[in-house]
């Protein structure tokens, strides 16, 4: 049997002598050793027959024991068919190298089991030889990159994400920030705040020197800090002095890596007392508090007082801030401890408390009737309450000569619960009702009172009384009745 090799592929030099005469036998041991699966088709691309390397490759194509007899384009996928045509195409045209082509054939799991061949003809009859290389490992191993490179990009894509929620929170921090290279200690980055209270424009923050940013005078103590966070990891907060303004601020700072690189994070605020630059509409709307004629304190999350403005020391009785600030509220505000408990229980659940009624006691005795407006305000994890105290005194003194005007209905008494007290409004409601039986018996008996007192249970010396206390009729007009 001669086989046709294309000339372009490079041959045995001697084949006739090197090999010698191989049989049948020997031929299809060499076909089936150098091939994972080998097919011997003809020229209409029917397998003759085929041979495996591997029972598991076997197993794994659907049907394979039956592929003998059936065209080899029946036994792939679809998508898989035109390849076929062309492997057996380019086999029949000898002086055409031949091209490695891959197939998909379908597995008896339903999955695509995909396969390298390469066809020969090897006989005047047109048959060929197909051999085929398994690429189940490759073809794994290239679905295992593919899965690391989407890990990679979604790791890379949330490394993004995370960046920019970090650079917007640095960009929109309130506090100034400082980042510095832990060499050199030259500002790498400052926010916006950092610029506004250096005073200076991006271009000219980056790049800084701490000289250029601190005081001479605490320009020492600055580094010093700074050398015992690189060597500590860590440093209690300081005070400096800004070069440019003079400025005493608190600084704090912390060491973090970024890019292989260790970096100081600087963070720069005001120090208690100092004047904070705070903007026109700000500042109005302090002073606005601070004049109100409604008293505003400030308490930590205890209740004891931060601050307190001149409308809430007048109603305690108090003849400056300094008295108030760090005692409880509760020392003048409430008639009990209970009261601002359980305001504060309600300012922490909810975050706000509207329409509280209670007493403020001064420092002279005298207590007033006030309504409490409070809110929550977070403070660095540690919440801070707002409480705004209105006197509502003369408003509850018009309320009471309302309901000593006599309220025609029940309803208008309803609208007084919880601003009179209770014992008030019960003798109200018995006057009210008293009154309003002593109408409907006389508008029964057509103004006849003694009809009336009698239709009550009264003597006509009673209703008389009770009619002049009500102001009803004309006693003057109707003694002879």
């Amino acid at each position: 049997m001669q086989w046709k090799i294309s000339a372009l592929v490079k041959t045995f030099i001697s084949p006739d002598a090197s090999l010698g005469e191989l049989d049948a036998q020997s031929v299809a041991t060499l076909i089936a050793t150098a091939s994972d699966i080998a097919l011997v088709i003809d020229q209409d691309g029917i397998i003759l027959d085929l041979a495996f390397q591997s029972e598991e490759l076997a197993a794994d194509l659907e049907s394979s024991a039956d592929w003998v007899g059936q065209g080899l384009v029946t036994t792939v996928a679809a998508d898989s068919r035109p390849k076929v045509t062309h492997l057996i195409a380019d086999a029949a045209l000898h002086n055409v190298r031949p091209k490695w082509r891959h197939i998909n054939h379908t597995g008896a799991d339903g999955r695509s089991v995909p396969v390298l061949y390469c066809a020969v003809q090897v006989g005047e009859d047109g048959r060929m030889v197909a051999f085929g290389r398994d690429l189940r490992a490759m073809s794994a191993l290239q679905q295992r990159l593919m899965s690391a490179q989407e890990t990679l990009e979604r790791d890379y894509s949330r490394m993004r994400e995370v960046e920019t929620r970090y650079r917007l929170l640095f960009q929109m921090s309130s506090e100034a920030v400082l980042i510095l290279d832990t060499t050199r200690h030259r500002v790498v980055e400052a926010n916006p705040a950092a610029r506004t209270l250096l005073g200076g424009r991006a271009d000219h923050t980056s790049g800084q020197a701490l000289g250029e940013i601190f005081a001479a005078d605490t320009l020492d103590n600055v580094q010093a800090h700074l050398g015992a966070v690189r060597a500590d990891g860590r440093s209690d907060e300081f005070t400096a002095r800004l070069a440019r303004s003079g400025t005493e601020v608190t600084v704090a700072a912390s060491l973090f890596r970024q890019d292989n690189t260790t970096l100081f994070l600087v963070r720069i605020s005001l120090a208690a007392g100092a004047g904070a630059s705070v903007p026109d509409v700000k500042r109005k709307l302090l002073k606005l508090v601070e004049s109100a004629p409604d008293g505003f304190v400030v308490t930590d999350s205890t209740g004891n007082i931060l601050t307190a403005n001149g409308a809430f020391l007048d109603m305690a009785g108090l003849p400056n801030e300094d008295m108030a600030r760090g005692e409880s509220l509760d020392r003048w505000v409430g008639n009990s401890g209970v009261e601002l408990d359980v305001l504060i229980t309600n300012l922490r659940q909810r975050g706000s408390v509207r329409f509280f009624t209670t007493n403020v006691r001064s420092e002279d005795g005298g207590t007033a009737k006030v309504e409490i407006s409070a809110v929550s305000i977070g403070n660095g994890g540690q919440p801070s309450f707002g409480f705004a105290i209105r006197n509502i005194g003369p408003r509850l003194q018009v309320e009471t000569q309302a309901v000593r005007a006599m309220p025609r209905s029940i309803e208008q008494l309803t609208e007084l619960i919880g601003r009179v007290p209770l014992k008030d409004l019960v003798r109200e409601s018995t006057d009210v009702i008293e009154k309003l039986c002593i109408e409907a018996a006389l508008e029964l008996t057509g103004d006849n009172r003694a009809s009336a007192a009698e239709m009550l249970g009264l003597s006509r010396q009673s209703l008389y009384v009770k009619l002049r206390r009500y102001g009803l009729g004309d006693l003057a007009t109707n003694e002879q009745n």
